[in-house]
Order: C-alpha cells, then structure tokens, then sequence
C-alpha cells in the first residue's frame, strides 16, 4: 500500500536499511556544482529525477509510489526521499529533506600505481567502502602498459557502486599522475607519507599507531613489477616512511586494499580520531530531516 501524502514513506529493506541512490551534486535543488546549498536558502520540499542506472537500479528493487529511499550525491549530503513514479526511463522522487557528513578527521589517499593486472573496478569499489579520501593512478617506470586518459573518469561508477552499498557520503577523489614526482608533489602537504614495500627489512609494520592518524595520510604502491630504483630513491629523499605488511609479496591491489583497511579501522577503534556511536541501519549517523 502507496503512503498518503503527509503520512511517513514505508521503508523497503535492503542490507538492513533503506535503499540508496546516487544523484549528482549539481542535480539537487538550491545548490551549486559542490552540492551545497546557496547561504539562507531554504530546505523545502522539491522534486528530483533519476535516470539511467539509477532509474533501472529503482525498478530493480521494485519500489513503488511512497517507498522511501536515501539520496548521495558523492559529497556528503543524505537525503531523505519517497518515490513517487517509477517509470521505465526515469524514476520521480519527492525531496524531504538532507543533511551534511563532514569528511573523516582522519583520511587515506591511496596513490597505486597503474598496472593491466589491476581489478580497478573492484579495487575502487573496496575504496569507497574503507573510506579513502582520495586514489591516485599513477604511472609507474614499471607499470604494464600506459595510464589512460580517462582512467579518473572511467572509475565512477564502481565508486558509486561502492557507495550505495555502504551508505559512504563520500566518494574519494581520484587524480590520473604521470610518474612518481608528481605524486611526490601532490603529497607535500600531506601529514604523514607511508611506503609498503615488500622489499624492505628491519622497519615497522603498519599498525593503528601509524594507520588512522588525525589529518591526510598518503599511502604510495608500486606495481606488479615493483618500484624502479630511481622511484625508491625519490620518494626517500621525500621523506615518506617505509613500513612492511609481512612476509608475502602481495599484488599491488590487494596491498592497497590492506593499507585502506587498516587505517579505516585504526581510524574507528575508542579514541580514534572518528570514533562514534553504532549508526542506525540508514548508512547514516543520526536521524534525517
């Protein structure tokens, strides 16, 4: 039975919640290409449209008028909605109201390095889930094959994949590099810089005392066929701090995916930087306007 206007939208379970859609910053209403609404503006009820995956991603699920369902736009805003038409093309949404996450206190970027053998799509799926701030490809003097050109780009919908899963508000910025200097470059205002190698002895292993810390923290992986002496020597001179993820050579997503899943959980334990109370099953902390 369709919910009456006035009367609260019947949730629909999924993973324990309520379903998740994505719909792009500047698709909202009263707000700019950030997402952000423009000062004093109010927060009234409006109409939104989803097409394409998101329109088949909603008759999938089968929802029909009055069925509520939440809202990302891949920068931090949750909103709360009922659907009011489902349609082959297009699915209609009523806007009830959303609120703002801020980013983590405590946020990885991953910069890995390109490689043909690298599951991208999954990897990038992983990275939503473990929360990185941002993941950086970058051309390795070792990688197999070229960086294309529309690799930053071609990630988005594996992260929205990701997203809508685990109810992240944020996507994680993705930047394509050409070669280790400039990943070098956009790591100088980093807090802290940290190179898993699997070539290294006597140095630390990753743990929650170096994972999860307050502030930025840049994880760099070489590819399959490793680092190049002349990259190790730079980011040396860099000053990023070499650590071991133990005694196995692990492919280079797998690496990374360790790195991210380690700092998001150092970063989660009491005391932590982003410590909070247990969420409700919305994906979101706190109730939603």
């Amino acid at each position: 039975m369709s919910a009456r206007h006035g009367e609260a939208p019947r949730d629909v379970d999924m993973f324990g919640g309520v379903p998740r859609f994505y719909l792009a910053p500047e698709h909202w209403p009263e707000a700019g290409p950030d997402g952000q609404p423009p000062e004093g503006a109010p927060r009234a009820l409006a109409e939104v449209r989803l097409d394409g995956q998101e329109a088949a991603h909603v008759r999938v699920l089968r929802l029909a008028p009055g069925d509520a369902a939440l809202l990302l736009d891949g920068a931090g805003r949750i909103g709360s909605c009922r659907v009011l038409e489902a349609c082959r093309k297009e699915a209609r949404l009523e806007l009830l109201g959303w609120r703002f996450q801020p980013k983590p206190a405590s946020r990885a970027v991953m910069a890995l390095a390109f490689s043909k053998a690298v599951r991208r799509g999954f990897f990038m799926e992983k990275a939503v889930e473990l929360g990185a701030s941002g993941v950086w490809l970058w051309q390795g003097d070792y990688s197999q094959g070229r960086l294309p050109e529309s690799a930053a780009r071609n990630c988005l919908g594996q992260m929205i994949a990701g997203a809508k899963q685990c109810g992240n508000p944020w996507l994680p910025e993705v930047r394509a590099l050409d070669g280790i200097g400039a990943v070098i470059g956009q790591a100088a205002g980093a807090d802290f810089r940290l190179l898993p190698w699997e070539r290294q002895e006597g140095v630390a292993m990753l743990e929650p005392g170096m994972a999860g810390r307050p502030g930025v923290t840049v994880y760099v992986i070489g590819p399959e066929g490793g680092f190049s002496p002349r990259e190790l020597a730079a980011l040396s001179e860099a000053a990023f701090t070499p650590v071991s993820l133990g005694g196995r050579i692990l492919r280079c997503e797998t690496a990374a995916a360790l790195c991210l899943g380690l700092h998001w959980w150092a970063s989660q334990l009491p005391g932590a930087p982003d410590f909070h109370a247990p969420k409700g099953n919305n994906g979101a902390d706190g109730p939603l306007p």
